[in-house]
């Protein structure tokens, strides 16, 4: 009995640390995000971050952040809230973030589209405590994409 429980405990922490090791930040990158942006673990969630990719200077555009859960279904925005701030050489912009749509919150921030920029993600689900992550979304080619209007 002490074999097969000490079998079934180490069969499970094995498939555990595998599950932690798909949601990496490298494993999301080389991931195809379902509206071009970036993802990044947050939790129990997954949020992808959509940016502009061409602008070329700092002015007004949009933010758009897609949640789901680590399966990919969409988790619904209704009640939702969140910031996102955005860091670069053009300086330092937030976005107030509100829901857009059964899955997405949307929010309207000044930056350029430079591969230094970092952007750190919170958004509260209701009921639920904040969440963080951060991206890097001009890094890596083909990360970044147009922000749906």
């Amino acid at each position: 009995m002490k074999k097969t429980l000490a079998s079934t405990l180490f069969a499970a922490l094995l498939l555990s640390a595998g599950t932690a090791l798909a949601h990496d930040d490298a494993t999301l990158d080389a991931t195809a995000a379902p509206n071009g942006g970036q993802l990044r673990m947050a939790g129990m969630y997954h949020f992808e971050l959509v940016l502009a990719k061409d602008s070329k200077a700092a002015k007004d555009n949009p933010v758009v952040v897609y949640l789901s859960d680590h399966a990919g279904a969409k988790i619904a925005s209704a009640g939702a809230s969140g910031t996102a701030t955005l860091l670069g050489a053009s300086g330092k912009a937030t976005a107030t973030l509100r829901p857009d749509g059964d899955n997405r919150l949307k929010g309207v921030a000044k930056y350029a589209s430079a591969p230094d920029t970092k952007v750190v993600l919170s958004i509260t689900l209701p009921g639920k405590p904040p969440e963080q992550a951060r991206f890097t979304p001009f890094a890596q080619a083909g990360q970044a994409s147009v922000a749906k209007k």
